[in-house]
């Protein structure tokens, strides 16, 4: 491992994050690139094993489906964090909280009185054909009249600075136990960069989380029993479900701990008995957290849930139907959206986009396969997209007969100059690309992470930064450039 010399690093037409040009860390990021420049080769190899022996030690991992198979591996982590400026992220925070304000009013307006849709700003046809609007939510009243309680953000930084929203997760948002492990990880390997009190905390989320949660008890005033739903022990994201349930002092329970009472209550089996819950923070999805109202074969849910949800006996977070606007298709309404619920223009934009449903667009879309990012309206995870300038022929043209066979279920993006972020590699330090996925809390108030969870493509010149598929994480720093 080489010692870091700034001034032959160079992301070339590129946005990086930490350098501006040969030798010119940006003001925000000066602290970090001084301090590792004064590392010889021996001390940045001793701090990347410190970094995977810690993770290792503290069990962070992450599982990945391969072939029918499941395998459990240690968490890529690249101890070079990501840097913004506290002062850009006030202005980030602020555009995230006004989407999901929007967002969350959406939802319970396609599930009440669609104004939207009478007003002519969002189109019928495009919640006609959504897979994740469900007829048995309609009418229900959540706790605040919010559905999606926690919301990933994904955040991408072209190449001119600018950042834009490329996507909201709103079912059944994960991360945020990596966020936080990175900064723990981060403080092990370089403690005493953390003492001027310039890098922001972020330790308060899991409290946060608690708060939130706690007010949606249907029993004000009691100490309210809140539960993490999980699918179980093979789930990709079991790991940040046992960690936030220990940090927050709550059970991790399975469909088969729980049980719908004849009162239409909730009720978790323990030893001694059955003991009401209020609060259920699921990470099963829509189709399998009730076996009476959706999959009827489903045995990660629990019959009847549905029906004690309705009645206001218990809290669901995020609700069953919230995915209705975690579309890629409704995405690019989101503007739109912002403008009829808040009369506020977008504080953050969306990166434009194209509607295969629309004739104009799907003939430029269908022109232009080689040059643009395609993208199922529901998968995730980085699946089933076409990227167009590393496709072959043979992938653009099935891309074009899937379009065609289904216009409403595609929409196009032209392909993003990602920012890159200084990474410890191999050969040294050099440019990869980068996102970065925030996490909204949304109950009596809407509150946003300091920074998020930032992605990273570790492999050469890709785009593609989800674990699953090679990428790696970097610990997220949101420095006070007036701290002392």
């Amino acid at each position: 491992m080489s010692k870091v010399n700034w001034e032959n690093y160079a992301s070339k037409g590129f946005f990086d994050e930490l350098i501006a040009g040969p030798g010119k860390p940006r003001p925000e990021a000066a602290m970090l690139c001084q301090y590792l420049a004064e590392l010889d080769s021996r001390e940045i190899t001793e701090h990347k094993t410190a970094a995977e022996v810690a993770i290792q030690l503290m069990g962070i991992t992450f599982t990945v489906y391969t072939e029918g198979s499941m395998i459990d591996r240690a968490w890529p982590f690249d101890i070079v964090p990501r840097i913004i400026a506290l002062s850009e992220w006030q202005k980030t925070e602020a555009g995230l909280k006004q989407r999901v304000q929007a967002l969350n009013m959406f939802i319970d307006d396609l599930y009440h009185d669609q104004k939207i849709i009478k007003d002519k700003v969002f189109p019928a046809e495009i919640l006609e054909k959504s897979v994740n609007f469900r007829p048995q939510c309609v009418g229900v009243h959540p706790p605040h009249n919010v559905w999606a309680h926690i919301c990933g953000s994904d955040l991408v930084r072209d190449n001119d600075g600018t950042l834009y929203v490329l996507e909201d997760n709103l079912r059944v948002p994960s991360g945020v136990s990596y966020m936080l492990e990175n900064r723990n990880v981060t403080k092990r390997v370089m403690p005493e960069l953390f003492a001027g009190g310039r890098i922001q905390p972020v330790d308060d989320y899991t409290s946060q989380l608690y708060d939130m949660l706690a007010s949606m008890s249907p029993r004000p005033g009691d100490d309210p029993c809140i539960v993490i739903l999980t699918p179980g022990i093979y789930n990709s994201a079991y790991y940040e479900h046992a960690y936030l349930a220990q940090q927050m002092g709550v059970e991790v329970v399975e469909g088969s701990d729980l049980v719908v009472g004849e009162d239409d209550c909730v009720y978790m089996r323990r030893i001694d008995g059955l003991s009401r819950v209020d609060v259920i923070y699921r990470r099963v999805d829509d189709m399998f957290i009730d076996p009476e109202v959706f999959n009827p074969d489903s045995i990660l849910g629990v019959r009847g849930l549905m029906r004690a949800w309705r009645k206001g006996n218990v809290a669901l977070a995020n609700a069953p139907g919230a995915g209705v606007a975690d579309d890629k298709v409704v995405y690019a309404f989101v503007p739109a959206i912002i403008k009829y619920y808040l009369d506020q223009e977008p504080l953050l934009p969306n990166v434009p986009s194209y509607l295969c449903m629309f004739d104009k667009d799907r003939e430029y879309v269908l022109a232009n396969l080689d040059k643009l990012v395609v993208k199922p309206a529901n998968e995730s995870g980085g699946y089933g997209m076409l990227i167009g300038p590393h496709s072959t022929k043979k992938e653009r043209d099935k891309f074009a007969e899937l379009i065609k066979s289904d216009p409403r279920n595609y929409m196009a993006q032209p392909t993003l100059s990602l920012s890159t972020s200084p990474t410890l590699c191999a050969d040294g330090m050099e440019p990869r690309h980068v996102d970065l996925r925030p996490f909204i809390l949304s109950g009596e108030s809407p509150w946003v992470t300091t920074g998020g969870l930032t992605r990273v493509a570790l492999t050469k010149g890709s785009l593609v930064v989800n674990s699953s598929q090679g990428g790696g994480s970097k610990d997220t720093w949101i420095v006070d450039l007036a701290g002392n």
